[in-house]
């Protein structure tokens, strides 16, 4: 068992890895950021030998392979990084006596549930990307000191995702056309870090026990709903933002119709749900939308 406080983080350098490392920073924690250049997880040896050489108390797995469609032809790839990566990370947590704490995501469940899947409830992914993660969620629950939080629609200022595309998209287009029978749970990456490093100490705490959990912000909206608020935010007209079937935008890789997640798990461990989602995007917005003017006029 280590015996110190350090942190681990590995995919340091994707946007939930830099939220990670501000909260850590804010929390005053010890931390090692490794990003997948300083840190191949597809190499069980280069694994145990960083695990080995920092002795962390907690490993936070955000590395992934995240190209959903892609992986539809490139199967094994993404099985290396979402399968293997985390099962050399529980293989070294446990010889380290390391907590590990994987993300991981809805695309484990069929979507076709009606009302919020429960921590426990049958896992039946329809793509290639949800079974590699489910392969990784296996591996990591072997671990007795494994914590697989799977989450859903994130989006936060460090990378690419929907709130920036759909901010460049008011700019340019007078109508635009979006999913309306979709249902989940638009997940600011900030909040999901604040999660992950309160469920991680109580680990340490011995107050929250290992398992699954669902890191997602509360309430629920379609992808049509998500960018009228977006619309909204920017103090455009949420009408410009026309409602639209799947069938409209059909996909290499089958995307959830249902991916709400309920949170029950956390009373267990002590700890709050998120907090609804509009309350989230409202405060995160100010930030993304002066991150996106920034990368676009650089």
């Amino acid at each position: 068992m280590t015996d110190n406080r350090t942190w681990l983080v590995t995919g340091a350098g994707g946007m939930l890895g830099q939220d990670v490392l501000a909260r850590l920073d804010r929390s005053g924690e010890r931390y090692v950021a490794l990003d997948r250049k300083a840190l191949d997880l597809t190499d069980a040896d280069a694994v145990s030998a960083a695990l080995e050489e920092h002795r962390p108390a907690v490993v936070v797995n955000c590395a992934a392979w995240t190209a959903v469609d892609d992986a539809e032809t490139r199967e094994d790839e993404a099985l290396a990084i979402n399968g293997d990566g985390p099962r050399h990370l529980a293989e070294a947590c446990a010889r380290t006596g390391a907590v590990l704490l994987h993300v991981s995501t809805d695309y484990v469940f069929a979507g076709d549930a009606t009302t919020p899947y429960a921590e426990d409830a049958p896992t039946a992914p329809r793509s290639a990307y949800g079974r590699t993660k489910l392969a990784g969620e296996k591996a990591v629950l072997a671990n007795e000191r494994g914590y697989v939080v799977r989450t859903a629609w994130l989006y936060g200022t460090g990378g690419p995702n929907f709130v920036k595309t759909m901010i460049k998209l008011e700019g340019v287009k007078d109508t635009l056309d979006v999913v309306d029978d979709q249902r989940g749970q638009p997940t600011w990456s900030a909040d999901l870090a604040g999660l992950l490093v309160e469920l991680g100490r109580g680990a340490l705490a011995g107050t929250a026990p290992a398992g699954v959990y669902h890191g997602t912000n509360s309430g629920e909206t379609t992808w049509h709903g998500f960018t009228q608020e977006i619309f909204r935010l920017l103090g455009a007209d949420p009408d410009r933002v026309r409602p639209t079937t799947s069938e409209a935008f059909v996909r290499p890789a089958p995307r959830p119709a249902y991916s709400v997640l309920g949170h029950g798990r956390f009373a267990e461990a002590g700890i709050e749900p998120l907090r609804d989602w509009r309350t989230a995007l409202t405060e995160a917005f100010p930030e993304i939308h002066r991150v996106h003017l920034k990368e676009n006029t650089a």
